[in-house]
């Protein structure tokens, strides 16, 4: 099993050296929500995946608000309309970011989360900058070691790790895949999903102590064969509701 034997690795060298940035990450997320605003989390590519793992999924709670645009994150078509050539274009388009947060009131009582592997995509770079000018704490969700070994991309000369007030490493190599197999010249099995998703489900827990400390947890979202099926559908609605208040709250020309 030599990919999960690797994987290991990596999850062992982000709890080795990773906890001090997930606790200052948490709790900028804590300050936002149990300030009854919420924490925006963006990601191009397969760093989607990581945005959905925060919300809306059993064992997630609202505060958590995902950005998602389907135009770069719709993959399963691969080829002809919606393929992979215009996913990874429009990734790289300077300025769609502008647009993209044109949508939303951006609070500097609000937070974001932007997840990247690479940290040389345009759009990211962009959302962080910007999100962070606009006052908000950004946390970059990023492969140092990928980030570093190839040049910058985006016009600035920057990456997506000079524009976050604290960066958490995947702790993925460079290229993502993991695993070299005899016989072939380059490595497979990628890494950086199963990092992405390891970390903001510690952010994600320990984002709920802080809560529930503070008295300020919101519902969560819980399997009915933990609590039954009438207390589990309850519980749905109640954390529907209040998404939707906080959403509504950061959506532009609402009142």
């Amino acid at each position: 099993m030599s990919w999960i034997r690797r994987a290991h690795e990596v999850l062992d060298t982000i709890a080795r050296t990773q906890g001090e940035a997930i606790e200052t990450a948490s709790r900028f997320c804590a300050d936002s929500i149990g300030g009854g605003g919420v924490v925006h989390t963006f990601g191009t590519g397969h760093s989607r995946i990581p945005v959905e793992e925060l919300f809306p999924r059993y064992g997630s709670y609202p505060g958590f608000h995902p950005i998602v645009e389907l135009s770069m994150t719709f993959h399963t078509q691969v080829v002809g309309a919606n393929g992979q050539r215009q996913a990874m274009f429009i990734e790289r388009v300077e300025g769609l970011a502008e647009q993209i947060l044109a949508n939303f009131t951006l609070r500097d009582t609000d937070a974001m989360i932007v997840f990247s592997a690479s940290g040389l995509n345009a759009v990211p770079i962009e959302i962080a900058q910007q999100v962070r000018k606009s006052g908000l704490k950004v946390v970059a969700v990023t492969a140092l070691a990928e980030s570093r070994s190839a040049p910058a991309r985006h016009s600035s000369g920057t990456r997506l790790a000079d524009h976050a007030d604290v960066v958490i490493d995947l702790c993925t190599p460079p290229g993502d895949a993991l695993c070299a197999v005899d016989g072939l010249d380059v490595p497979v099995g990628p890494g950086s999903t199963l990092a992405a998703v390891a970390i903001v489900n510690e952010i994600k827990v320990r984002v709920a102590e802080l809560l529930t400390a503070a008295g300020t947890m919101p519902p969560v979202l819980t399997s009915k064969a933990l609590v039954g099926g009438e207390e589990s559908a309850a519980r749905f609605d109640a954390a529907y509701l209040d998404h939707g208040r906080r959403a509504a709250a950061v959506l532009r020309g609402t009142p």
